[in-house]
């Protein structure tokens, strides 16, 4: 299994994307580390699922735009299972306004939980990896977004551009660490995020045609991938972004 005796992080594991890497993560053999701020119940239903998957899993309360809850994810994981190997900043939100419309408040909670806690989850992960001695991997779940306009959805675009410029500064920084920094960003996915999107069927039909696969992707087919990046077959990957979006950053009108 790739991912045997590994210990892995997940913020915003309890649903969508998130969810998904727990359990193909645990497919593969991983411990993971799971928070939530609200629902424990939901936590305990994917620990469950994890669990049955092949892999072990804890549920952890912590809100994610804290470092001193991000430290205690850390803590649960060298608690529970000795050892941390990847970090996962995966928790995410959107406001879909744009720069007329974002209040302060908005452009504040969505910097905390998009940015913000990427930033201190990989400074505290890095710790760790270097207190252990031998290396590990900050995957940031980021979007096509760090690098491609969304008119309406500022401060997302702002969170992932800063995202961006994290895995590429940081990589560099700890690459003399063997620790790696990958960002991973996802296209159109079917996840509750995008569940207005796919409650409109002429919505969905126009974001079809704009993607060369013809499709949104399934959050599975995003986890396959964080797996890949995870185990040792992506070893010299680092300081970079491996886009998932079924080709969308690439349409064209063929005009």
């Amino acid at each position: 299994m790739l991912l045997e005796g590994k210990t892995m992080i997940v913020t915003g594991g309890n649903s969508g994307i998130g969810e998904a890497i727990v359990l193909a993560a645990a497919a593969e053999g991983a411990n993971v580390v799971i928070d939530y701020v609200v629902h424990p119940e939901e936590t305990a239903d994917v620990v469950a699922k994890a669990q049955a998957a092949g892999g072990h899993a804890v549920g952890v309360k912590a809100d994610v735009g804290e470092p001193a809850d991000l430290q205690k994810l850390v803590d649960a994981a060298v608690d529970n299972y000795g050892r941390l190997d990847v970090m996962v900043n995966n928790a995410g939100i959107e406001t879909r306004t744009s720069l007329l419309d974002t209040t302060e408040a908005d452009f504040e909670k969505v910097i905390n939980v998009n940015l913000k806690s990427a930033f201190f989850g990989a400074k505290l992960a890095a710790q760790r990896f270097i207190a252990q001695g031998d290396g590990g991997l900050i995957l940031n779940i980021s979007s096509v977004h760090e690098d491609w306009p969304m008119p309406g959805n500022i401060a997302y675009c702002v969170s992932k551009g800063g995202t961006r410029m994290l895995a590429r500064t940081a990589g560099v920084e700890l690459g003399a660490h063997n620790i790696r920094v990958v960002n991973l960003a996802p296209g159109a996915v079917a996840t509750p995020i995008n569940a207005e999107t796919m409650a409109d069927p002429a919505k969905m039909k126009e974001l079809n045609a704009s993607i060369p696969i013809g499709r949104m992707a399934q959050a599975s087919e995003i986890a396959d991938v964080a797996v890949f990046l995870s185990s040792s077959k992506a070893s010299y990957l680092t300081a970079t972004t491996v886009f998932a979006d079924g080709g969308i950053m690439q349409g064209s009108v063929g005009l």
